[in-house]
């Protein structure tokens, strides 16, 4: 069946990955701005990083017949340089328009730090000046739980639709507070850290398959692109129907996405 991963950096993959990707029948990839492996130091850094996600790597995804598609933002890791982040942030809006931009993100908290929120809030406001949608990272182990509720608070403040944000790496912990704000939520499946396959299926069990989708992440750190896959062969193991796998592998990032217009790719399902 076709499957879209909502959410792989590509820029740290091989071409051979796209191919993998391409014969696993994976029609469209959505990838986050993120940490390049170093913090950069100046803006022309990050301007030359958004011209790779919204020019040249649509062009490599195209050769295997996948839609790629693209996020723009500080990310959480870079966001405690203030200064830094906000020529950054002044800088965004020359991308926003391109035609595989989808919106704001991956932003949010990396360790909770009053810096990372203001840069947070400041890109939130961005997202809202220019009617975009946001894609939000948690931060990993320990502080996930206090960040994710730091993030759905900050949030409500700004009066966000809910709707319109996708938070991003949820786990047992977190999942509820994210679904129950109505928010949509993605789990990202690692070899070794975040959701395994089995603890993504017991997840969806357990809230169930509305507002939430599941993701390789397929970035610097161990990882691997085919984990999306491994969670659909572990859904449908389980006695998952088809039906219910292509509402969460294919049409659930296609109904978050379609609020851009840029998005391309209907559902397969009639709502």
């Amino acid at each position: 069946m076709e499957i879209i991963d909502p959410h792989i950096h590509m820029v740290s993959r091989t071409t051979d990955d796209y191919e993998r990707l391409a014969f696993a029948k994976v029609v469209a990839v959505s990838e986050p701005a993120f940490w390049a492996g170093f913090d950069r130091t100046g803006v022309d850094s990050f301007r030359d990083y958004f011209r790779q996600l919204t020019e040249f790597e649509p062009m490599r995804a195209a050769k295997y017949g996948i839609q790629h598609y693209c996020w723009m933002c500080v990310n959480a890791k870079e966001a405690e340089n203030v200064e830094l982040s906000r020529e950054v942030i002044a800088i965004i809006p020359e991308f926003l328009d391109c035609p595989t931009v989808l919106g704001i993100g991956e932003i949010g908290l990396n360790k909770n730090t009053p810096n990372e929120l203001v840069i947070f809030e400041e890109q939130v406001q961005l997202a809202l000046e220019h009617d975009q949608i946001i894609l939000i990272h948690t931060p990993h182990l320990e502080d996930k739980k206090k960040g994710t509720l730091m993030i759905i608070d900050a949030l409500r403040n700004q009066g966000v639709a809910p709707g319109r944000v996708l938070i991003d790496h949820v786990e047992e912990h977190t999942v509820k507070a994210v679904l129950d704000n109505g928010f949509w939520g993605g789990m990202t499946i690692y070899p070794i850290s975040k959701c395994s396959p089995k603890r993504g299926v017991d997840i969806l069990e357990r809230y169930g398959t509305e507002r939430i989708m599941v993701n390789s992440a397929g970035d610097w750190g161990h990882s691997d692109p085919m984990n999306t896959h491994r969670t659909l062969m572990e859904f449908l193991r389980r006695g998952h129907s088809k039906a219910e796998a292509i509402r969460v592998f294919h049409d659930n990032p296609c109904r978050f996405f379609a609020q851009s217009p840029k998005w391309k790719i209907a559902p397969i399902l009639a709502d």
